[in-house]
């Protein structure tokens, strides 16, 4: 097949995670011989975590965390999408040293949703703060763990129906909403849209998703009808990927989703095919190379 291959230039990356990977990265190689842990997987792509973990990156979970008794002389690095106050109180009496690598953009939205939370029920006991996010996910919970799990959590339009069915949603009261910073701009602005039609109280809506990752929905888009297929590389525990390439399939049906360059299927394009690779956020651009790389074998 004679079809052609170009790389999304605006996937990969975002901040944050740059930041963090840099940090694990330019620690491992100055501590040679010394294990750097990672509460949690410091970034939602496997190919990734490979290659940082034959560095020395161990990645623990909070099961790990309490079972240990002395951190004393070990690091202990925060990933990009934050921790709750507990976390860093655990971690600091158990003598770990503290790297923090959580992402700016996530530190103000903590700071903000605080903030709220303090205004919110000084007006009435009975405000709610409301987050627009993934239950069980780390932003989530970070976020949640800032004002003790006072929150509820919306992870979708179809989702708030059932909140509403369940009570859990109250109209009448003073209110202010939040999105995970990752999240759909079109589908927050959505469940803003339908919470405050029946509204009968103040609705504070907060534009809290990340710009960058906003500005890449609609250059994905654009990128997404430009190509005849689309080649999606993201980890398979990435709800960014999930949410992107979701995305990019509304816009173009050929739209396939791989986390490794082996996991490519020649039936899947045709001669004189334009194909697109794109990625999450979590998605390295060594990988979207490597994958474009491997398909360009096949296109010769």
């Amino acid at each position: 097949m004679a079809a052609s291959v170009e790389i999304d230039p605006h996937s990969g990356f975002c901040g944050g995670v740059i930041r963090a990977v840099s940090t694990a990265e330019k620690f491992l190689a100055t501590h040679s011989g010394t294990k750097l842990f990672s509460l949690g997987a410091i970034v939602h792509n496997e190919e990734e975590l490979e290659r940082l973990s034959s560095s020395g990156l161990v990645a623990i979970d909070y099961g790990d965390l309490e079972e240990i008794s002395n951190g004393k002389g070990e690091y202990l690095m925060i990933r990009a999408h934050g921790e709750p106050p507990k976390t860093y109180q655990t971690a600091s009496g158990l003598g770990f040293e503290i790297i923090d690598c959580t992402c700016p953009v996530v530190l103000r939205l903590q700071k903000e949703i605080r903030e709220s939370y303090g205004r919110i029920k000084s007006m009435t006991p009975q405000g709610q703060i409301l987050i627009f996010g993934k239950i069980g996910h780390a932003e989530v919970l970070g976020l949640l763990g800032q004002i003790e799990g006072d929150a509820v959590v919306i992870e979708s339009v179809s989702a708030l129906a059932g909140l509403e069915r369940q009570g859990k949603i109250d109209y009448s009261v003073p209110s202010e909403i939040f999105s995970q910073t990752t999240k759909s701009p079109a589908e927050y602005a959505e469940v803003c849209r339908l919470i405050n039609g029946k509204m009968s109280a103040p609705l504070v809506v907060h534009d809290t998703i990340c710009v960058q990752v906003a500005s890449r929905y609609e250059k994905l888009v654009e990128f997404a009808r430009n190509h005849d297929v689309l080649i999606f590389v993201a980890g398979k525990s990435s709800s960014n990927g999930t949410v992107l390439c979701d995305l990019c399939r509304s816009v173009n049906i050929r739209t396939y989703r791989i986390v490794s360059p082996q996991e490519f299927r020649p039936e899947w394009v045709g001669e004189n095919d334009r194909i697109g690779v794109c990625g999450a956020t979590s998605t390295p651009a060594w990988l979207l190379e490597k994958v474009a790389a491997y398909i360009e074998n096949f296109a010769r």
